[in-house]
């Protein structure tokens, strides 16, 4: 996909451009995952690729072949794209079985396929899903696991050469959306078809992705792997909405010996940090660090970004404890294991990695 702009009036008959500019690609046999906030253009950036929205401008392809393109006059229908999508709402015939509901894609293709071929792939892909065993139970009988597992199930019987998913977990309560996620996980490493996700749940993004493009306003923020993404943030938007994190008003000082490390006059102390892009002295940055790069000790450790404050509030979480700490005022949030029990008003020694603390250009609020 390449250069998609997508547009829509509103009821109140005003143009929302749902996406600007948006450019991807998916490698075969990967999960790309769109991830962003409410009407920031994922959804419709999906339905752009079915085939239910046409795009003002852009291309999209599909294995080498165009299947939309503005500039050649370009859009193939939805309904010969062949592709498979899975919806927030399921769409789970009601009167029909679950074999009923997996077979109905193949029944109505324009390709005649035999009732014996029917059988062997309905059963097949049910097999895939584990629902082999209750092929004859009535859809509406179904829990809300086995109903999305039934809706992949429909989807997946087609062999479509891209799986779309929109949201297909978040009508499910939340340990079963966790179950869901290996299991999803496991179909598509299992199967390898290739998948666009569409999801608001950080989470959820970085436990099933092998990408991921995170979007806002239209428009793609950042590109990449879960783990780039989550430790080395583009900009504000992408460290404050991928987990949580501390963000520190600083101005660059100098270089530091270390290559792409700079040092920084913080509201919180010199710090030492890195940065992606190249600062210069007397810039305003923002200094991003994630609460579980904070370390926490009683004595004073050794190394950089090392600051003494005083804890002020601390929550116990069970596998960990979160510690607001007070430096100058300045409240810092900071992860620890239950070990750790400083109590409140006491002192405390907060060691900063400065592998982690990722220098951002300030962007004005």
């Amino acid at each position: 996909m390449s250069g998609l702009c997508t547009e829509y009036v509103d009821e109140r008959g005003n143009v929302v451009r749902a996406a600007q500019d948006v450019s991807f690609e998916v490698p075969a046999g990967k999960l790309f995952t769109l991830l962003g906030p409410s009407g920031c253009g994922k959804t419709t950036t999906l339905r752009s690729i079915a085939g239910l929205e046409r795009p003002r401008s852009g291309e999209i392809s599909l294995g080498g072949a165009l299947i939309y393109s503005s500039r050649s006059n370009v859009f193939v229908p939805p309904n010969r794209r062949g592709l498979g999508m899975v919806f927030q709402s399921y769409a789970i015939w009601p009167h029909m079985t679950v074999f009923e509901n997996a077979a109905f894609p193949l029944q109505v293709s324009k390709s005649r396929i035999s009732r014996k071929e029917i059988e062997t792939k309905v059963l097949g892909v049910l097999k895939v899903v584990a629902l082999e065993e209750l092929a004859e139970r009535e859809a509406t009988k179904l829990s809300g696991g086995q109903q999305q597992r039934l809706a992949l199930a429909r989807a997946l019987v087609m062999e479509p050469p891209l799986l779309l998913l929109d949201e297909p977990l978040s009508n499910l309560d939340a340990k079963l959306r966790e179950r869901m996620r290996f299991e999803l996980k496991r179909l598509q490493r299992d199967l390898g078809i290739t998948t666009v996700y569409v999801t608001h749940d950080q989470s959820e993004a970085l436990a099933l992705s092998h990408s991921i493009a995170v979007m806002n306003r239209g428009q793609i923020q950042q590109t990449g792997a879960p783990r780039e993404i989550y430790e080395r943030p583009g900009n504000q938007f992408v460290a404050d909405f991928i987990g949580t994190t501390n963000f520190l008003r600083a101005t660059v000082d100098a270089p530091d010996a270390a290559a792409g490390f700079y040092r920084v006059a913080s509201e919180v102390g010199t710090l030492k940090v890195r940065a992606v892009d190249a600062l210069e002295p007397g810039m305003k940055v923002v200094i991003s660090v994630r609460p579980e790069d904070i370390r926490l000790s009683e004595a004073r450790p050794n190394g950089d970004n090392v600051l003494e404050g005083t804890v002020h509030t601390k929550v116990f979480l069970g596998e960990s404890v979160d510690f607001e700490v007070k430096i100058k005022e300045r409240p810092v949030l900071s992860r620890a294991h239950p070990s750790l029990g400083t109590r409140v008003g006491h002192p405390i020694y907060l060691s900063l990695d400065p592998e982690k603390c990722v220098a951002l250009k300030d962007t004005p609020e």
